[in-house]
């Protein structure tokens, strides 16, 4: 099975190219399923119905989050009747949506964990327990996938080596730099430090350059505009996967343009 991970799809821009390039680029690499981080794909940040629903409609099978998954209330009722959506599973009980999910593709069920670091982000379960009881509510999928939506590389590095040879991938998301260290961990799991994201190039992590600089030089509060314009790019991981066994064969991080 081939599986195309997108890094963290940023604003109306990231969301218009993912529709631009994703079909054409599946179709090429023989893509079986496409999930996408969707936690800044609203204008803005956030997500919302609609901005879920455009990349839905725009080749993405899946959608997992982070910390910024319940920035926009209008999407609270969204994450609990949908089921292509996830918000990270170590969040508390009674958060709207679920942690964990599964995709049936007949041939093959595939699991799928959305979780959280807790280095310099909210103070959430510790990943790596909550980890461990998504692993068991998935013990009848072959293939297993996880999102972990993190800060600190060495927490992200940490988790895969955990998690090597009990999933299938591991994909780090969250700091929208790709990393060059896309590989299969040796018990035969994917990974990558973090996938990138999917918007302007032109910018810091997706917001206007000139305003994230400006809040550097001065210290000063400011508000942080997503940049809309220029050229865009898709960044991500493609990972083979063998059906049978669940393990990865191969994983090659993608920069379409």
């Amino acid at each position: 099975m081939n599986l195309l991970f997108l890094g963290d799809v940023v604003s109306q821009c990231g969301c218009e190219f993912v529709r631009k390039k994703l079909p054409a680029y599946k179709r090429f690499a023989g893509v079986d399923l496409c999930i996408a981080n969707a936690e800044n794909s609203a204008k803005g940040n956030g997500v919302t119905p609609q901005s879920a629903q455009f990349l839905l409609s725009s080749g993405v099978d899946f959608l997992t989050t982070g910390n910024h998954a319940f920035r926009r209330r209008e999407c609270y009722d969204y994450f609990d009747e949908s089921d292509t959506i996830l918000r990270p599973c170590n969040y508390p009980a009674g958060a709207p949506g679920q942690g964990v999910g599964v995709i049936d593709m007949g041939y093959v069920r595939v699991g799928v964990v959305n979780l959280m670091g807790t280095m310099y982000l909210d103070a959430l379960d510790n990943p790596f327990h909550a980890v461990e009881r998504a692993l068991r509510e998935l013990d009848d999928c072959r293939i297993v996938l996880v999102d972990f939506h993190a800060e600190a590389t060495s927490e992200k590095r940490a988790m895969g080596f955990f998690l090597d040879g009990k999933v299938s991938v591991v994909v780090g998301t969250h700091t929208h730099v790709q990393t060059s260290d896309d590989c299969v961990l040796p018990g035969g799991t994917g990974y990558i430090t973090d996938l990138g994201m999917c918007g302007a190039v032109q910018s810091v992590l997706g917001v206007k350059k000139e305003l994230v600089i400006e809040k550097f030089r001065s210290q000063l509060p400011a508000r942080f505009d997503t940049e809309e314009t220029g050229p865009c790019a898709i960044e991500g991981c493609l990972f083979d996967i063998d059906e049978k066994t669940g393990r990865c064969r191969s994983a090659q991080r993608i920069r379409l343009t």
